[in-house]
């Protein structure tokens, strides 16, 4: 008898483009977080009221004219916002219309980036612990992750960037401020970068800032800000994340004409417009929001979350920026991160994230990342049953 000529699980391996890829670690911490009923501190997203005045506005634009498609590249009206808002802060000035664009999330303008920019068999160099978005968006390119540990303090390490290199080398991904750990990138880490790409000229940058409203101590340093960089480098960008309505997914590209040109060829088959209303609130709304206000808010939560767990055992790394906070929890116990992870669901009710999936070789330094976007109340409940562990 004849074998069958489809297998679908045999179609499946072989079609797949991502066969290693699983549920995401936040989907699986959130779904053991609801299954015991624990605090989530995993996701990174606020669990509070968005600004009042972004309510209004977004109710009184409802009833008007402002639902169907906007232009391709954006709203007219949020991309001249947008541009005055990087010379604010940045004092570069952009071209709205070949320089800039409006993406469906900071996820998706990192993915269309990448799959513009990277070819089969380029080679893209990610520094661990990393997002998780950027190795799938390469693989999916048809590209070759080159994955790169940050030494211990998680500033770069460019000894290790430097030796990483090749000629297929593309695509340098920076994120800056840092997920997981919170890291600014210093002004030597700027100069050291910008030595290696001069003498690589086929490297181009991808900047993931997306938490750049969120710093504390230090200020954030942008590409934006340096010329070197930002002719051969695309910043992403994200309102999501900066003015806490994740769920709106509306994120920004920055890049030189002749890389914008190029992404927006992808952009408009993959997405085409972005949502129309959120485009039309935001770009109203950047008149009156105060960006310095939103990180000191986010401030004053750091501050609370690390003075309630000042006398755990948990240890409390600095957080320079983004709003997650990274502990050590070696004196408690010496389970593997995962592990104790999900014991911290079951026995304790607080959910975070382990840092070992954030590295490619899965290096497990017993750290988690808690999330402290949230209520006070939610972040003195956290800590209390933190503390007793």
């Amino acid at each position: 008898m004849s074998k069958p000529y489809f297998r679908k699980n045999d179609f499946i391996t072989n079609m797949s483009k991502l066969p290693n890829t699983s549920a995401s670690i936040f989907s699986v911490m959130s779904q053991l977080a609801n299954q015991h009923n624990a605090i989530n501190l995993s996701q990174g997203f606020p669990n509070f009221p968005v600004d009042t005045r972004l309510l209004q506005i977004s109710e009184r634009l409802l009833t008007e004219n402002v639902h169907q498609y906007t232009p391709m590249a954006g709203l007219p009206s949020l991309l001249e916002k947008i541009a005055l808002l990087t010379k604010k802060h940045y004092q570069r000035t952009i071209n709205t219309t070949n320089e800039l664009l409006i993406t469906t999330g900071a996820t998706q303008g990192i993915f269309t980036a990448i799959n513009t920019l990277v070819s089969s068999g380029d080679e893209v160099l990610i520094l661990d612990p990393s997002y998780d978005s950027y190795e799938p968006s390469v693989l999916v390119a048809g590209g070759r992750p080159v994955r790169i540990s940050l030494n211990d303090d998680y500033s770069p390490n460019f000894n290790r960037i430097e030796a990483a290199i090749t000629a297929k080398t593309r695509l340098i991904v920076v994120n800056n401020p840092h997920n997981p750990t919170g890291k600014i990138w210093s002004e030597n880490d700027f100069e050291a970068l910008e030595t290696i790409v001069e003498k690589h000229p086929q490297i181009l940058i991808l900047s993931d800032e997306v938490y750049e409203y969120i710093s504390f101590k230090h200020s954030h340093i942008s590409v934006n800000t340096r010329p070197k960089l930002r002719e051969r480098a695309v910043i992403t960008s994200s309102f999501g994340k900066s003015l806490h309505v994740t769920g709106w997914k509306v994120g920004y590209l920055i890049a030189p004409e002749h890389l914008m040109k190029e992404i927006k060829k992808i952009h408009q088959f993959l997405v085409f417009s972005v949502n129309s209303i959120s485009q039309y609130v935001i770009a109203e709304y950047l008149d009156i929001v105060d960006f310095d206000e939103i990180a000191k808010m986010y401030a004053q939560k750091r501050t609370l979350f690390q003075e309630a767990l000042a006398n755990s055992r948990f240890e409390v790394l600095p957080s320079e920026g983004t709003y997650f906070q990274i502990v050590n929890y070696k004196e408690i116990s010496d389970k593997n991160d995962l592990d104790f992870a999900k014991e911290l669901i079951t026995k304790h009710g607080v959910a975070a994230i382990p840092i070992s999936v954030f590295y490619n070789d899965g290096t497990d330094r017993r750290m988690l990342r808690f999330c402290f976007a949230k209520t006070d109340e939610t972040l003195l409940k956290a800590c209390e049953k933190l503390a007793v562990i």
